[in-house]
């Protein structure tokens, strides 16, 4: 049994002794892969930079050239190391394991193929603002499995590309300009026309909006106290752009109505009684 024991452990102290080259080979094969690896990355860099791609999709092939590199070598080695294997049967051996892998990590591949997708599609570029579940940020970075949005107060959502990808997504700066809006109530004596007028004249006056679209006034609806009109322009499409539209259209309209004595109603109540009121009696009445 002793001398069994023996011999084995001499047979696998030989065997490995007979790898060590092999094992060499193979470790040089992974240090000339990590250098090539960065090779290509200059290359494939070199070429994209002559061309007009947008950043996030440079950085996809730039992953992608890593990646195949890195797959390449560390097949090579491993034939190297192993000399039974073929690249078939390699090949053969990764596709299983893809799958594997694919059932037991669903979700990151779920998120990886999602901002590969997002990557190749041509909206929403880094630097956008978006609004997609309630989340309304400038896109910050774009990577295989997540996206950064800043918020507009300044903390950063880390978002899973999943979630970009299977919802609605809304891109408010995807043009220069977008329409904003805002209603304005007027008495019930008030002439609509001479109001519209007014309103128009005041809008326009306002240097952040764009005359060249239009200035749109609809009267609206009869409100409990007012006639309302719907007044849209349009105006820059960040947030903050359509935040500084709207205070100086505001401030102009409510300008303009006063110096043509328009009013901008309160909300009036009036009370009625199915029977009449009692009075009371005044103190003294009948002394």
């Amino acid at each position: 049994m002793l001398n069994r024991l023996i011999d084995q452990l001499n047979s696998m102290g030989n065997d490995f002794i007979d790898a060590l080259p092999y094992f060499a080979i193979a470790l040089f094969i992974i240090l000339v892969t990590a250098i090539a690896a960065k090779f290509t990355v200059k290359i494939a860099d070199g070429l994209i930079g002559k061309t007009d791609l947008r950043p996030s999709l440079r950085n996809l092939i730039e992953t992608i050239v890593k990646l195949g590199t890195w797959i390449l070598g560390l097949m090579i080695a491993a034939i190297v190391l192993f000399p039974d294997l073929t690249p078939s049967s390699l090949i053969a051996g990764l596709g299983i394991g893809a799958v594997a892998i694919g059932f037991a990590f669903q979700d990151i591949f779920e998120n990886f193929l999602a901002g590969v997708l997002i990557m190749i599609r041509e909206k929403m570029r880094i630097g956008d603002v978006i609004e997609c579940e309630g989340i309304v940020g400038k896109v910050e970075h774009i990577t295989l499995r997540e996206t950064h949005i800043r918020k507009l107060s300044g903390e950063v959502t880390v978002v899973p590309n999943s979630i970009l990808f299977k919802n609605p997504v809304e891109i408010l700066t995807d043009k220069d300009q977008r329409r904003h809006d805002v209603v304005i109530g007027v008495s019930y004596d008030t002439d609509l026309d001479e109001a519209a007028e007014v309103i128009r004249k005041s809008v326009s006056a306002v240097e952040e909006v764009d005359t060249e679209k239009g200035v749109d006034i609809f009267a609206q609806e009869f409100n409990s106290s007012s006639v309302d009109f719907l007044v849209r322009w349009w105006s820059g499409s960040t947030p903050r752009s359509g935040w500084e539209s709207k205070d100086k259209v505001v401030r102009a309209i409510k300008r303009g109505l006063d110096d043509a004595g328009i009013e901008i109603p309160f909300p009036y109540i009036t009370h009625t009684f199915k029977e009449r009121v009692p009075m009371g009696e005044q103190p003294g009445e009948n002394a």
